[in-house]
């Protein structure tokens, strides 16, 4: 009952007395942050959405905490189209390209009598650190977690956690480049060096 009075039967979004009047007061935001007008924001007062100082949300995108909280930190980017389903954590200093979806959600899949759609909701949260870059096109699974200035190339598909200053790419996303801090230089994973 009180879940109807938040959002209409059928359907993913706030009620509008919820987005104008209740989601102002429950969510904070930091100085200087820009969400642009053609952003969907479909947050609800029952889980967390914080946007960090100096932080920009681009137009034609979409934020969902229906689910699961969404904290974006400070002066990072979440780029044009971007899908956001909590739970997601993303850090601050994030560059998020065009058409990148991050969701925390997965449905059940395994009563073959039952579609997808009505089983099981499975919620594992994202993590992304500090200092990555994902390029466009750019999907992020639920459950993992993006170490500390990674870079995902365009068009890859993140499945599992990738490790601190990395670079990943392809559909699963794999690691091709690790920073080493003894050379002060990206390598390419497996290059081997003359001792």
């Amino acid at each position: 009952m009180a879940l109807r009075l938040l959002k209409p039967t059928n359907d993913h979004r706030p009620r509008l007395w919820v987005r104008w009047f209740w989601n102002p007061l429950k969510h904070r935001r930091g100085g200087g942050v820009i969400v642009r007008r053609r952003t969907r924001l479909d947050v609800f007062p029952f889980n967390n959405f914080f946007v960090g100082s100096k932080s920009i949300i681009e137009d034609f995108s979409t934020i969902n905490n229906g689910v699961g909280h969404v904290i974006i930190g400070e002066r990072s980017i979440i780029g044009m189209s971007n899908v956001i389903i909590g739970p997601v954590t993303i850090g601050n200093d994030v560059m998020l390209a065009q058409h990148v979806v991050i969701s925390g959600l997965n449905h059940g899949y395994e009563d073959v009598s039952v579609s997808p759609s009505q089983q099981k909701e499975i919620r594992k949260e994202v993590i992304i650190s500090d200092r990555v870059w994902i390029g466009a096109n750019c999907v992020v699974t639920a459950g993992v977690k993006i170490g500390n200035h990674c870079v995902v190339g365009a068009g890859s598909v993140v499945t599992k956690d990738l490790p601190d200053f990395s670079v990943a790419v392809g559909n699963p996303a794999k690691v091709i480049k690790r920073y080493n801090f003894e050379s002060g230089r990206w390598e390419r994973v497996g290059e081997h060096h003359g001792g």
